[in-house]
């Protein structure tokens, strides 16, 4: 018996060195694609800046009722906005597409059926993106270089695959919430102008937002009041070295 445990342990130590070699490969790879998942690719939700600029997006995907009193208002303020347009409302609205786009305001990229991208692979990705802007150039001429993700989701994927495109990648942090029918006219800017205080804000805004009628007056001239010039998210942007932080703040590098 004795000589048995005496094996046993020869046995146990030869294996163990090459046992711990084999799992030490394993561990290193989970513990990078642990730190991996620690580093998100992220769009932009506002920039670095402090001369009082700050963005008005503007969603379309449905309806299009509100989009002259939409353009009128931004004419009589003097704003340039962006327009993230779905090319399924593009193609039923080519008029106020190139409305829009004769106005002086950026078009963006929404995707060509506002699909969830998290499930989509990388060619179904391109495809839908290179979709919209074929749609696009027919109407006006030129193709997109920003991209807003449809119900805001995103993935490391969706982000380097848009970006590897020559888009920039475009979220918001301050949402107007406008497509809840309760909200009311007054709600909207009460919740949003406090949250004007720092520059370089991008605001999310639908084309067929309950009460945008009421309350997108109030929220240009307040905003213009306190000094605050809306210009479009491309001009919003930074440009040279740059980086991207956890919350989705550009800034210099």
């Amino acid at each position: 018996v004795l000589a048995a445990i005496v094996v046993a342990i020869i046995l146990l130590l030869s294996f163990a060195p090459d046992a711990a070699a084999a799992s030490a490969p394993a561990a290193e790879q989970y513990e990078l694609e642990v730190l991996a998942g620690q580093k998100k690719e992220l769009p932009i939700y506002s920039v670095d800046r402090n001369d009082k600029k700050i963005a008005l997006t503007i969603d379309a995907a449905w309806e299009d009722d509100k989009p002259p009193f939409i353009l009128e208002t931004l004419e009589k303020y003097n704003v340039k906005a962006t327009f993230f347009l779905c090319g399924f409302w593009a193609e039923k609205y080519p008029d106020e597409v190139k409305q829009i786009h004769d106005a002086g305001h950026e078009l963006g990229n929404h995707t060509a059926t506002h699909p969830h991208m998290n499930q989509l692979s990388v060619a179904e990705i391109k495809k839908e993106l290179n979709k919209f802007d074929d749609m696009i150039e027919r109407i006006t001429g030129k193709r997109t270089t920003a991209f807003r993700a449809p119900y805001g989701e995103y993935n490391d994927t969706v982000i380097t695959t848009v970006r590897d495109m020559g888009y920039e990648v475009y979220q918001w942090d301050i949402d107007t919430i406008d497509w809840k029918e309760e909200r009311s006219a007054q709600t909207i800017p009460d919740t949003i102008l406090p949250r004007l205080l720092h520059d370089s804000c991008i605001n999310l805004c639908h084309n067929n937002g309950f009460k945008i009628k009421e309350y997108l007056p109030t929220l240009i001239e307040t905003a213009q009041s306190q000094g605050y010039e809306f210009v479009t998210v491309s001009e919003l942007r930074l440009s040279g070295d740059t980086i991207i932080d956890v919350n989705g703040v550009q800034k210099t590098a």
